[in-house]
């Protein structure tokens, strides 16, 4: 089955890439005009097998068109440059509302209270094997390279590291090299925590500081749209994820 499934997405991927779909990815997705060529052209292999694999639904009267499509698609297999990757394994659907979106929120306090609730969400990652975004977020995030905020990146980020903090082992080879990454994340995200707890000013957005997955995800979304910066404040944890994702995106 393995066999099969890497042969389909070998010839996938050597299907020619469409023209609309390259002109969407350049009119949307400016971070792709920054790659190589090289890495331009693996990037389209790589969406050519995510849309074959991948479902999309609307939500909130948000149609499904190929713009929607591609532009998640390109920004989702940015984190799959010269990686092994496997495209997800564990999601199936990706769910798209035409702007943010209410989900109902239960809290459970201190004294025994439980508060409900409605919050406003831009996108969210499941276990179960679905994605939610919102169009209006893909959009901004995608468009605005450099302010360290894009939705896309955030929540596939949730989809490698599956709750782990980033751990997936197969990527470091050797448990000492994962003790390595784990010692300079715990240490970074405790400094973020601490920077938080005493209201002093952080350049990671404080988001970071809810707990170690989310610390990974907000850390990505710097690595590739603060790089310069990121490797300036805080070049250990810079070193780690250009290990984790084999790019320098500080170089480009």
């Amino acid at each position: 089955m393995f066999g099969f499934k890497k042969w389909k997405r070998q010839r996938i991927g050597q299907k020619p890439f469409p023209d609309p779909w390259l002109k969407m990815i350049e009119d949307h997705v400016p971070y792709y005009l920054r790659l190589p060529m090289e890495d331009q052209k693996e990037l389209q292999r790589h969406i050519l097998v995510f849309l074959s694999e991948k479902r999309f639904e609307g939500c909130g009267g948000q149609m499904i068109t190929d713009e929607i499509r591609v532009t998640i698609a390109a920004q989702a297999c940015i984190l799959l440059l010269h990686r092994k990757t496997d495209y997800y394994p564990g999601l199936t659907t990706i769910l798209v509302y035409p702007q943010a979106y209410l989900v109902p929120t239960t809290e459970h306090l201190p004294d025994g209270v439980i508060t409900e609730g409605m919050e406003v969400r831009e996108g969210e990652s499941w276990d179960s094997g679905t994605i939610v975004l919102s169009w209006d977020d893909i959009k901004h995030g995608a468009a605005g390279i450099h302010d360290g905020i894009n939705v896309v990146i955030h929540e596939f980020t949730h989809q490698l590291d599956n709750g782990r903090g980033g751990a997936d082992h197969a990527v470091f080879g050797s448990h000492d090299r994962y003790l390595a990454w784990a010692g300079v994340f715990q240490k970074e995200y405790e400094k973020l925590c601490e920077q938080v707890r005493q209201d002093r000013p952080t350049f990671l957005d404080e988001y970071g500081a809810t707990d170690p997955a989310e610390f990974f995800a907000v850390a990505t979304e710097y690595f590739f749209e603060k790089s310069r910066e990121l490797r300036q404040f805080h070049p250990e944890l810079y070193e780690e994820l250009k290990f984790y994702y084999q790019q320098d995106p500080a170089e480009l």
